[in-house]
């Protein structure tokens, strides 16, 4: 076999392995915006048909890993490469639980009434929003190698976290004046929270981004450790 074949093999493994990453981003935005659909309309049927898809996203991390595996073992890749090898590793499993995340908000939205009561829908539709501009952004920069859009990721966890916050108020108060509605508040409340964990999730891609292209590490810096 050539050099220049062996090459060329080389670098369509680690096009094939970009674009699954790029594949599993775009399955789990769309996942995340059915999700919010689902439970905004309190569509059970969407919901559940977005429970599904969840295994696309797990067969993807499953094939991602693997490819990752069979490049370290058979090209030894080093600096740049190497890095973004094992990284793809670690930003396909935060996918794959943004993913899973994304299940739990439809798993919630099946067990909510058919007629949803005057939750703070506007603020949970607004975490969703941003969770995905942060999954969006996070992605182009590891594609464009923009540093600075990753960082910008970084910022932004700290807007959904006061939604949470906000979120987690709101529905107390709601709950503290109308003990019938508790079941419904704690499914709501659950919701925000599996939101504020995309947000973490999202911000772990971020960083990885960063420490791909300049070999810096930013985890903890004045950050909370993300949720698992």
């Amino acid at each position: 076999m050539t050099r220049g074949h062996t090459d060329r093999e080389y670098e369509e493994q680690l096009g094939s392995l970009r674009e699954r990453l790029l594949k599993m981003a775009g399955l789990v935005e769309q996942m995340i915006v059915d999700a919010m659909r689902a439970t905004l309309a309190a569509d059970k049927q969407l919901a559940r048909e977005t429970i599904e898809r969840d295994t696309a996203v797990n067969r993807l991390e499953v094939e991602s890993d693997e490819l990752c595996l069979l490049i370290l073992a058979k090209r030894q890749p080093l600096a740049s490469d190497l890095r973004f090898v094992t990284l793809a590793l670690k930003m396909v499993t935060d996918l794959e639980r943004i993913g899973d995340l994304a299940v739990n908000i439809c798993e919630r939205t099946i067990d909510l009434p058919e007629a949803p009561q005057s939750w703070p829908w506007d603020k949970l539709e607004r975490m969703s929003r941003t969770v995905r501009s942060m999954i969006r952004d996070a992605i182009e920069a590891f594609v464009d190698r923009d540093v600075d859009k990753a960082q910008r990721v970084h910022g932004r966890d700290d807007e959904v976290d006061k939604l949470y916050w906000s979120v987690f108020r709101e529905v107390l108060e709601v709950m503290r004046k109308q003990p019938d509605a508790v079941q419904d508040g704690i499914h709501i409340q659950s919701i925000a929270k599996f939101l504020e964990r995309m947000g973490d999730h999202s911000t772990n891609l971020a960083e990885q981004v960063v420490f791909m292209i300049k070999g810096k590490d930013i985890r903890h810096l004045g950050r909370k450790p993300a949720a698992d």
